[in-house]
């Protein structure tokens, strides 16, 4: 599949004279569609059973689920570090033939993982977690420094919401049909390869920000060593704080992710493989709303600030929730879409309101895409982290023990960097702002 440049497609044209409802929902139907299709190449494996063990050299028999799990992560991690500087620096005409190239070479990893021997299966889970990582970033670059970024970021962030349970759900149903273990994270995926490279077409003809957008949210240029370096050293502060919340939250969800089976299972949903979809339909509906409201706020710094309210008020959430649960004041179908939906409302906005409103804010000339893929390469190293603490650690407690006293952790330690980094940024940009404005008071 070939993707013409965009400045030459009649449909770029039309989309760059359409009016902006239109042009929102062919950007949003492409990039929600995209990353949604992504998910059949991510997730069906997860509720897989695995058992058995698998025999790692130095360390020995370490369950099969367990490391599968792990292998992908560390996949992912890789890639993340990879796209600190691929994404920073990649062009808008190169983002729709790496997409392809992505879900491809991620697609014949799943291939190859049905038939090589079990202990070689974690290589291939490996493989397919590389390429993967790195399409969150491709396709918000299509997205950010628009003035309906936030609207757009939603739509794009809704995906990975639904598509995550619903994956979960078509894995299961594929082998409650008697699809055989090995092979179904393929099966689901070729379902899934011929839509996604339509929607990757349908990106690639999204024209370029407009004068108005570039005015409003700061232009958005490809970011080389020095630039990026200039950056942190200018930012370092707040960055690393952000940071630090984004392990804890990416941890966090990976593991109501990946063990979701599990919890519904102890939670005594074991015969309903439908709730893991239906549990977060809610939580996408709730946060799409509340991003979509933001770009109601045109002032980049007001914005800034209202987006840390809504974070730290998920953190706040994930630990009254599972106070009141353990309590007996909330059922545990209603406390799991509760604490999910506190995790949500802080960590989506890394990926799409965070990052676009900052740079906006402070007033420099480079992409949210760098600063996406510096947090979550960290935060995926401290999904590994955990997990790997959960087996050596704390094998004695149940996934769902766990799960709980980590909510505690996490609610706890994201509450007070989330504050911390308010108080930091918005102490930078008001200087940013005081700056502007004595130019314009000396004329």
């Amino acid at each position: 599949m070939t993707t013409a440049r965009p400045e030459t497609s009649a449909v770029t044209r039309f989309l760059q004279r359409a009016p902006p409802w239109l042009f929102a929902t062919w950007a949003i139907t492409a990039a929600f569609s995209t990353y949604f299709c992504m998910y059949a190449f991510r997730k069906p494996f997860a509720v897989g059973a695995w058992e058995g063990t698998v025999d790692l050299p130095g360390v020995g028999a370490v369950d099969q689920k367990i490391i599968l799990i792990i292998s992908q992560v560390v996949g992912y991690c890789i890639s993340k570090f990879w796209g600190i500087k691929l994404i920073s620096e990649m062009g808008a005409q190169h983002r729709g033939k790496a997409l392809v190239a992505a879900i491809s070479v991620a697609w014949a990893a799943l291939a190859l993982f049905a038939v090589v021997p079990r202990d070689l299966r974690p290589l291939c889970l490996v493989l397919n977690g590389m390429p993967l990582g790195v399409i969150w970033g491709l396709v918000f670059g299509y997205l950010e420094g628009r003035r309906l970024s936030e609207v757009l970021g939603a739509g794009l962030s809704a995906s990975y919401i639904i598509a995550s349970g619903m994956m979960k759900t078509l894995g299961r149903w594929m082998l409650q049909a008697d699809v055989p273990e090995r092979w179904m994270p393929a099966i689901a995926g070729a379902l899934f390869y011929g839509p996604t490279l339509l929607f990757i077409w349908m990106l690639a003809r999204l024209p370029p920000p407009s004068q108005a957008d570039i005015a409003l949210r700061t232009e958005r240029k490809p970011m080389d060593g020095p630039t990026r370096a200039r950056f942190l050293r200018a930012y370092l502060p707040g960055v690393a704080a952000l940071t630090v919340v984004y392990v804890f939250l990416t941890a966090y969800r990976d593991f109501r992710d990946n063990f979701a089976r599990e919890i519904w299972d102890a939670l005594g949903y074991a015969d309903q493989a439908s709730i893991m979809t239906t549990a977060e339909l809610p939580i996408a509906v709730v946060v799409l709303v509340v991003l979509a409201l933001l770009a109601r706020i045109e002032d980049n710094r007001k914005a800034l600030r209202a987006v840390h309210l809504i974070m730290l008020g998920g953190s706040i959430l994930i630990g009254a929730s599972t106070a009141a649960w353990q309590a007996g004041l909330i059922g545990p179908a209603p406390w799991m879409i509760s604490v999910g939906l506190g995790l949500y409302v802080g960590y989506v906005p890394y990926g799409c309101v965070l990052f676009d409103r900052l740079i906006a804010a402070v007033g420099f000339v480079g992409t949210a895409g760098f600063l996406i893929y510096v947090t979550d390469a960290f935060g995926y190293l401290g999904s590994v982290g955990l997990l790997l603490y959960k087996n050596f650690g704390e094998a004695q407690l149940s996934w769902l023990e766990f799960f709980i006293a980590f909510s505690y952790v996490t609610a706890l330690a994201t509450g007070a960097l989330f504050a911390t980094s308010m108080v930091y940024f918005g102490r930078k940009a008001a200087h940013v702002a005081a700056g502007r404005a004595a130019p314009e008071a000396a004329r």
